[in-house]
């Protein structure tokens, strides 16, 4: 993609392209993406977005209806690129469950064999569900549903952790390149679950790189949640941000007020890198659970999704009782920048800050 042009000459180019006021997305955080969050965003000139990874084809559909009755504005559906299912291994499996009944409640016995819902039916709900993108993270589409997708008129975003998938991602049709930088709150979007926590590269050094090795717009995202961030991001190529963290704050929200209150507290040392909550590598603030997970005499986690089975009782009972220390409750670097402000007045400030950083402040 060219990086000599100016970088608000370049927005404005993908503005018009995808139907956006402003350069932001909202990041489709699965389990954390109200309508009513997204139906601000949109309201405010983004683009709305949900992670349909823990919802039922119903619930998507049910999702999307919601959204539509307040906007029309652009809308993007994230899921995962399923991983094989991983083999039990009972060892394994009994030395987490003992140490997470230590910490929380009962494990109910043969959790760790329930399965993650049918990717295939989901996907048949976002196509059904007609959003204007559809986003992959942790892997990529088969070409039958990238070719299904291309022929309904919505655009693939594909998101990606470095050049080489970057590149990867391009050969196979993508639309839109959504670089994740390792400053990201919640999961990993490493391709290869076993190389994430190797394969941490800042969104410095990121953006460039993927920019200088593809001809396609490129969304970067984790760590950005200001307008000094989002202009740091222009300047180095992107076309526009996502931004997840940085609206967890946000009254449309709704995510239990002790963890949007740590969310404000945080500073970048204060979140951590973990597979200790689901089996998959992702981000979060720093707690009891999350430190005392990865010291080195506790049980390595289990895969995903069994690691995320076997957590559930003990997250589940720490929602109910506002147990921060054993939430999960991720959080990108960037956390202690998020305000308590509604999106409608948020966005408009981070992008009047961001153009008058770039030098050309328009009203």
């Amino acid at each position: 993609m060219r990086s000599d042009i100016h970088p608000l000459e370049r927005t404005d180019r993908f503005c018009k392209d995808n139907n956006l006021r402003v350069p932001i997305l909202l990041s489709p955080m699965a389990g954390a993406c109200p309508p009513a969050l997204s139906i601000a965003v949109s309201r405010a000139g983004g683009m709305g977005a949900c992670g349909v990874l823990l919802m039922q084809p119903e619930s998507i559909e049910q999702w999307m209806q919601e959204f539509r009755s307040s906007s029309s504005g652009p809308l993007m559906l994230n899921n995962w690129i399923p991983d094989p299912i991983p083999t039990l291994d009972l060892s394994r499996e009994t030395a987490v469950r003992k140490f997470l009944e230590h910490l929380g409640p009962e494990i109910p016995k043969g959790i760790e064999k329930k399965q993650p819902l049918d990717f295939e039916s989901q996907c048949e709900a976002m196509l059904k569900s007609n959003p204007d993108v559809i986003s992959s993270i942790m892997g990529l589409f088969e070409a039958g549903f990238i070719k299904r997708m291309k022929d309904a008129g919505i655009k693939w975003y594909a998101t990606v952790t470095t050049v080489r998938e970057a590149i990867q991602a391009e050969n196979a049709g993508a639309d839109v390149l959504v670089a994740q930088g390792m400053e990201a709150g919640g999961h990993r979007g490493t391709f290869d679950a076993a190389s994430a926590a190797e394969r941490m590269i800042g969104l410095t050094s990121l953006i460039p790189g993927v920019v200088d090795a593809v001809n396609i717009p490129v969304v970067a995202t984790g760590g950005i949640a200001d307008g000094r961030g989002l202009a740091a991001s222009l300047a180095l190529g992107a076309s526009a941000v996502q931004i997840g963290t940085g609206f967890l704050r946000c009254p449309e929200a709704g995510i239990p007020a002790v963890w949007a209150d740590a969310i404000g507290l945080a500073q970048p040392e204060d979140t951590i890198g973990t597979r200790a909550f689901s089996g998959r590598y992702g981000r979060s603030l720093r707690t009891f659970y999350t430190e005392l997970a990865n010291q080195p005499d506790s049980p390595e986690p289990s895969p995903y999704p069994i690691q995320r089975a076997l957590t559930q009782p003990m997250r589940d009972q720490a929602n109910r009782t506002g147990d921060i220390d054993r939430m999960q409750a991720w959080a990108g670097q960037s956390s202690g920048l998020a305000k308590t402000k509604s999106p409608i007045e948020l966005i408009p400030e981070i992008w009047s800050v961001a153009q008058q950083i770039l030098g050309q402040y328009r009203s």
